[in-house]
């Protein structure tokens, strides 16, 4: 490999350079690859029709009929679909890595010897009973799940997780060898970040300005934003709280409340209007019941906004206690985080400070230069060092 960038095989399940793709991650991870590891083929979606109806259709049937779900996503069926087409794929050119983000069931029946390195936010142990979609398993289902995972996770030569609570599910859940698992969080998808100079003029106003951004009003925890709301409000704090993702209940009005139900990212207009939501904003609140990850908290970061979340799942690889937010316990209420939030309100010197260390931490930690750098140093040993 010396003296040329290694052929890396960049397979997903969606269109890699739609932004709306796993919220962008694919579009953003494929662009640091490009610019930091090697040359970058593009391979998918793939999406076998036969086996993804029978799929969906037992799924289906099983809900409505049984009240019990099976993960055909994580099925010998499909894994064995995606591998014809897989197969087939790499045959056409001749690759020094293949890189598989977020479809482990891609992995086990690869008929290859090139390096595999497979890309996540969790484990299917971490997100059983976790997510609606690996609740209420049939055994047999919750069993083939965990086959087709442990299959993909050794054949992999490298794990590379957002997170320690996934890494730490592929040590102890799968017994993978410590030494392939890496944890490098993911980075902002913004196409450019905003002027630190300019961020680190943001100072509060009399008004309290929040920010909810999501599509699941209920598992991220809307109807707690609204509750700090009217809490901050009943303190005496001039507070607003705009939504951005979705329309809440009917039930949650407020003349504070304002409601944004999409932006599509693909619009350069419209993304630009996501930044100007992130640029009026003092916090993100976003007291989410279960989250794998959560790219808006590097992207609150970028802009030097702090979070405020819940210690759930993988945020805390993403939002570091009092460094660029504050993470409060599954148990807290909408009065917790309105106390959180009215503390740091009243003290612009440690808003400040809280401005500037969300920033910091973007910039040597939640950006995808970062992310590809440390990927490329963690991929070195499977190949020789590439010339920049």
């Amino acid at each position: 490999m010396l003296g040329k960038r290694p052929q890396i095989a960049f397979i997903t399940a969606q269109y890699t350079k739609d932004r709306r793709s796993w919220s962008g991650t694919f579009y953003f991870m494929y662009h640091a690859l490009q610019q930091h590891v090697g040359d970058v083929t593009l391979i998918g979606p793939i999406e076998p029709f036969f086996a993804t109806w029978i799929g969906k259709i037992a799924t289906g049937l099983s809900q409505k009929i049984f009240h019990k779900r099976y993960n055909y996503r994580h099925s010998y069926l499909l894994a064995k679909a995606y591998a014809s087409v897989l197969n087939k794929q790499l045959k056409k050119n001749r690759y020094d890595l293949i890189v598989i983000p977020a479809r482990s069931t891609f992995i086990p029946y690869l008929e290859t010897d090139v390096p595999i390195i497979h890309i996540g936010d969790s484990t299917v142990q971490n997100t059983m009973e976790y997510y609606p979609a690996l609740t209420n398993l049939y055994e047999f289902s919750r069993k083939e799940t965990l086959a087709i995972e442990q299959a993909a996770l050794s054949k992999s030569s490298l794990l590379i997780y957002s997170s320690q609570w996934a890494s730490d599910s592929a040590i102890h859940d799968f017994h993978i060898n410590p030494e392939k698992v890496f944890t490098i969080p993911f980075g902002a998808n913004l196409e450019h970040a905003p002027d630190r100079e300019m961020i680190m003029t943001k100072q509060l106003t009399k008004t309290c300005r929040l920010l909810w951004l999501g599509v699941d009003w209920a598992r991220k925890g809307g109807d707690m934003a609204f509750d700090t709301l009217t809490e901050l409000i009943r303190m005496g704090i001039d507070a607003e709280l705009t939504i951005c993702g979705c329309v809440p209940p009917a039930k949650y009005t407020h003349p504070k409340l304002h409601v944004i139900p999409y932006i599509n990212k693909n619009d350069a207009e419209q993304s630009k209007k996501l930044d100007a939501l992130f640029w009026d904003s003092d916090f993100l609140i976003l007291p989410t019941r279960k989250e794998c990850f959560g790219i808006v908290f590097c992207e609150a970061s970028a802009f030097g906004v702090p979070s405020v979340t819940t210690d759930t799942g993988g945020i805390s690889s993403a939002v570091i206690d009092g460094e660029n937010g504050f993470l409060l316990p599954v148990s807290a209420t909408g009065k917790d985080y309105a106390k959180v939030i009215a503390g740091i309100f009243s003290n612009q010197k440690r808003y400040t400070a809280l401005v500037s260390q969300s920033r910091d931490l973007f910039e040597s930690t939640l950006n995808w230069d970062t992310w590809g750098k440390k990927f490329r140093d963690a991929s070195l040993p499977l190949f020789d060092k590439p010339t920049q």
